[in-house]
């Protein structure tokens, strides 16, 4: 980050940015984390440091508030969002909100709030989501619809039927048949990082896979929805088509596609957290797995990116190693490298984009 970026997060109090620099205040001695509470000093006053022991050395001292040289707030608050997460996982059913906010040690409205600002969801839709994988698992493996629903933790069919199309995409009769019963629309275009084929659901796009070979890129989508009715060269798909050929190549200027994507209880969590990434910034494995609760977790992370099953619209280019590798991509490397770089240049050229 430059000293602009750092400067907007410090703004915002951004707790994202807590851990990546601190900033020193040279007529108070004091240096604080981005996310400090106390009142914001004037920028001229203002120093940039990459860690405290570099704000230290120049003679400033810790902030007694935020504790800049400690865990900090966000550390705690990242810690008992990941033990609530650790009892969903493992209870079933899973227990109330106040029961499991008497687990994780906090009362029942700050669980609350921790929870969906750290993860994005609150701590019901994350059981349910669980809960959803489950059955999704069972249905995968053979169980009647009836079967996998109970065995999953739900007190009875309704609650499950309801959220089936979000959950899975479809009725959970159909997915266990792969699709079937389902219509995906199938097509193919061009643009200047090679074929692009976009599938659709009607509830949104469910694929979009990037290469050299249009042929394997179908068979791909078509081996995915085996049980679906495949429909090509459907004219109510081109806008769709249109839109997700700009995103490929502009990647910064954004995207309101509607998307049906399924994952389990984390990789939505992962995937929820790619789309907040700012076009031409970058994230490391490790940092996503913080920022969704589950530190420790970069390994798993990194298999919930590689699992997106739509390229772009879910940005999963902007991860990178620690070391600032560009490391694996699905769709290639190359494409990888051409998308941040195409996010960097327009960035560049059009000052404070990707900032709220």
């Amino acid at each position: 980050m430059d000293d602009d970026a750092r400067w907007a997060s410090t703004e915002r109090r951004d707790p994202a940015a807590d851990g990546r620099f601190v900033f020193g205040v040279v007529t108070t001695g004091i240096y604080c984390r981005p996310s400090c509470p106390a009142r914001r000093p004037l920028r001229r006053n203002v120093r940039f440091f990459d860690t405290p022991n570099a704000a230290e050395a120049a003679g400033l001292r810790a902030c007694l508030r935020c504790d800049p040289a400690g865990a900090g707030p966000r550390a705690e608050h990242t810690a008992v969002v990941t033990r609530a997460c650790r009892i969903l996982d493992e209870r079933d059913p899973a227990p109330p909100l106040h029961e499991l906010a008497r687990l994780v040690g906090v009362s029942s409205s700050h669980l609350h709030r921790l929870f969906r600002a750290e993860t994005g969801i609150t701590p019901k839709a994350y059981a349910t989501a669980r809960r959803a994988e489950r059955t999704r698992r069972r249905l995968e493996s053979g169980s009647s619809v009836t079967d996998a629903i109970y065995e999953a933790g739900f007190a009875s069919t309704g609650p499950f039927y309801v959220e089936s199309r979000w959950r899975l995409g479809m009725t959970p009769s159909a997915y266990s048949a792969g699709g079937g019963g389902e219509v995906v629309r199938v097509a193919v275009a061009d643009s200047d990082l090679g074929a692009v084929v976009v599938a659709a659901t009607e509830r949104g796009v469910c694929a979009i896979e990037l290469g050299d070979d249009p042929d394997a890129l179908v068979r791909a989508v078509t081996a995915r929805f085996h049980g679906a009715e495949l429909v090509d060269d459907d004219p109510d798909l081109a806008a769709l088509v249109g839109a997700v050929v700009a995103l490929v190549e502009d990647p910064a200027a954004g995207s309101a596609l509607p998307l049906d994507v399924r994952g389990t209880a984390f990789q939505e969590r992962v995937w929820r957290a790619l789309r907040s990434i700012r076009p031409g910034e970058t994230v490391t494995y490790a940092e996503l797995a913080d920022r969704i609760g589950s530190p420790g977790a970069a390994r798993a992370v990194g298999a919930a990116c590689a699992a997106n099953p739509v390229a772009v619209a879910v940005p999963c280019h902007r991860v990178v190693r620690t070391d600032g590798a560009l490391a694996g991509y699905r769709w290639g490397t190359a494409r990888k490298s051409a998308l941040l770089d195409r996010e960097a240049a327009a960035r560049r050229s059009t000052p404070g984009l990707g900032h709220p």
